[in-house]
């Protein structure tokens, strides 16, 4: 089973199934305000994220070359 993790950004539910995740960072380029890489190299959530514009954020999944993230209205 997949390790999923999720919140709420900016009126967004952002899933991460950091199993998929191959940690090409594509994602933390365009969105560094809510994302980061850990010691693993797998995406996650920044501990304290800071505003970010919704439109980056739905940028930052569709850019992710294994569909690892998925944003949806929420």
């Amino acid at each position: 089973m997949s390790k999923v993790v999720e919140k709420n950004f900016s009126g967004l539910k952002i899933v991460i199934d950091r199993d998929m995740c191959i940690g090409s960072g594509a994602c933390v380029k365009i969105a560094p305000e809510a994302l980061e890489l850990d010691d693993q190299q797998i995406v996650s959530f920044r501990e304290t994220p800071q505003e970010i514009d919704a439109d980056r954020l739905r940028d930052a999944c569709d850019v992710c070359p294994v569909d690892a993230l998925r944003a949806s209205e929420g």
